[in-house]
């Protein structure tokens, strides 16, 4: 059993925090003054060490650059009403921590080593958590493979990490969303369902071009037909049809299982919405667009938390929508961040204090 004491902490002699401010920070800019590294190397996890962030030394012939064994994942820390950290839903960002690295032939992490030294790190860096509405703590834990040298196989070794990034709004304006038809990100028996890097990696190219053409991010769809939504670049996505909640679900395992998504799907079915997960085509989406039932569109993901979609672009035909007017999502919004941030009781026991 590992416990914090057993850690190797180095503290930072003067923090970074002197000379920058908190307020209106970007998404993934800056870095706390700690970070946590611990090696996983002869069938074993090592000595954590929780010490200033830094730059790693790498070999050219390091694994990870040349064959993409690399997962990670993302939580938040908030401050409630009483200046209290808690950490939204890390448990389950660990299962899933452990579902991604069992798919890509890594080893697992330790609860011990996960969350106890997520907790020790949050805990030791507290003082970069923005006390403001919409900004939090980032917390980005990884693994990748630390092998040097050149062979298509699994690597031995293995480095494990947790770095904290304090933010603001992920997406600060409504998006606009153009459902790609040529790529894809995800195929049935594929990594889909696990959050490694080779995702990302692949839908630079098709976000980029959904850019140039004055969009926000993409919306994947499946890799046969070109037919049913998947999810978009980074956030799963629901669909507001009459009662009804509607949003894609995991059966195929193209689909990231967002820790997000299982939280608005509780909070949709308190406000007394229908939530159906289903497969769902873009030509149901379209068909009740112009019958006047579509009336919400938005993505959830830990970054985003969630985001409107004002514009839904399919082929040549546009649907806008007038954010001004939803009710659903700015009431799941605040009521998510009403429970984050201690102002309303968390009766699903999401949150862990520190």
């Amino acid at each position: 059993m590992i416990a914090s004491a057993d850690f190797n902490i180095t503290r930072v002699e003067r923090s970074k925090l002197h000379s920058m401010t908190l307020e209106n920070i970007p998404f993934g800019k800056y870095f706390s003054d700690h970070m946590l590294e611990v090696d996983y190397e002869d069938g074993e996890w090592k000595t954590v060490e929780i010490k200033p962030y830094q730059p790693l030394l790498l070999s050219p012939s390091l694994a990870a650059l040349h064959y993409g064994q690399a997962i990670f994942e993302g939580v938040k820390a908030y401050k409630n009403t009483e200046g209290k950290v808690n950490i939204f839903r890390p448990y389950d960002n660990f299962k899933r921590f452990n579902i991604s690295a069992e798919r890509m032939e890594m080893p697992k992490i330790s609860e011990e080593i996960f969350m106890e030294g997520m907790k020790e790190l949050v805990k030791l860096d507290a003082n970069w958590i923005p006390d403001k509405p919409d900004h939090s703590l980032y917390i980005r834990p990884l693994m990748f493979s630390s092998d040097e040298m050149i062979g298509v196989k699994p690597s031995s070794k293995y480095k494990f990490m947790i770095i904290l990034s304090p933010t603001g709004p992920y997406y600060s304006a409504p998006m606009r969303i153009y459902v790609e038809e040529k790529y894809v990100r995800a195929v049935e028996g594929g990594v889909g369902f696990a959050k490694n890097a080779g995702n990302y990696g692949a839908a630079m190219y098709p976000s980029a071009e959904a850019k140039r053409k004055g969009y926000d991010q993409v919306l994947w769809m499946d890799a046969f037909e070109h037919k049913y939504v998947q999810e978009c670049g980074t956030m799963n996505i629901f669909f507001i049809i009459g009662n009804n909640a509607i949003t894609p679900d995991l059966k195929s395992g193209t689909i990231l299982a967002g820790v997000t998504r299982e939280s608005l799907i509780e909070l949709l079915k308190e406000k007394g919405l229908n939530v159906e997960e289903r497969s769902l085509s873009i030509d149901e989406i379209v068909s009740a667009f112009k019958e006047g039932v579509l009336s919400e569109v938005f993505g959830t993901g830990t970054a985003a938390t969630i985001s409107m979609i004002k514009e839904l672009r399919y082929k040549d035909f546009v649907m806008n929508f007038d954010v001004e007017k939803w009710e659903i999502a700015p009431a799941i919004k605040t009521r998510m961040s009403d429970i984050k941030e201690g102002r309303a009781e968390d009766k699903y026991n999401w949150l862990v204090t520190l």
